[in-house]
This record gives structure tokens, C-alpha cells and sequence, in this order.
């Protein structure tokens, strides 16, 4: 009987180390998997992104702090806004303060471009009773 008993208690204690360990939840998987920048790197790596790409020529400055990325300065292409915003979010920055100025030339262009593109609808009158 006794062997019994510590026949249970030994295949008790191997069943529990057989267990596999618990997975970690799909947030702790990503942030062990991107670890953050240190502000100046991050500002550097930013700085880097836009030197290769064609918002080069607009010259946005970048300023971290505690992982948020202020953008500033000025473009004459709609686009170039939030091409910085995708590009800074994809260096690492949890947040980002886009504070780039769009041009009034740049404004109008696009609202004309706007107004030409924009579908016309056709009103079909009502049918008779």
C-alpha cells in the first residue's frame, strides 16, 4: 500500500514537470519584441527615415521626448504630412505631435483637385402616383 501511495505521489510530481509552461499574452509578446529607443536614437533614426526619403527636400525638424515625436516645419505636398507621421510611428515612436504646416498654395490645389474628382450625383425625379 505504501508503495502505492508513493508510486501516485512520484507520477503526481513528473506529470507536473511535463506541463508545458504558460504562453505569454499577445502584449507581452510585442513588447518584449520591440524594446524602445532611448529618445536620441529614436530622434536620430526619425532623422534617418526622412533623409532617405523624398520629404528630404522639406527639411521637418524632429524633437523626442519620452518617446513622442514632435514634427515641425513646412510643405508645399499634402501628402508629405503624413507620410512623416507613418514614417516617424515606424522608427519606433509610441506617439507623434505632427505640427507641420500644409502651405495655402498646397490647400488650394488640392480642393481644386477635389472639386473635379468629386462624383456628381443625378437627382431622378420622384415617379407620379
Amino acid at each position: 500500500m505504501r508503495s502505492f501511495a508513493l508510486a501516485l505521489i512520484l507520477l503526481a510530481a513528473l506529470a507536473g514537470s511535463a506541463l508545458p509552461a504558460a504562453q505569454p499574452s499577445r502584449t507581452e509578446t510585442r513588447k518584449a519584441a520591440a524594446p524602445a529607443l532611448p529618445d536620441a536614437e529614436l530622434e536620430k533614426a526619425i532623422r534617418a527615415r526622412f533623409a532617405k526619403s523624398k520629404i528630404a527636400a522639406n527639411n521637418f525638424q524632429v524633437k523626442v521626448v519620452n518617446g513622442t515625436a514632435t514634427l515641425t516645419g513646412r510643405t508645399e505636398i499634402i501628402q508629405h504630412k503624413g507620410t512623416a507621421t507613418r514614417m516617424a510611428r515606424a522608427a519606433g515612436a509610441r506617439a507623434v505631435d505632427n505640427r507641420i504646416e500644409i502651405s495655402e498654395t498646397a490647400r488650394r490645389r488640392a480642393g481644386e483637385k477635389f472639386a473635379r474628382t468629386r462624383p456628381q450625383v443625378k437627382r431622378v425625379p420622384a415617379a407620379a402616383p
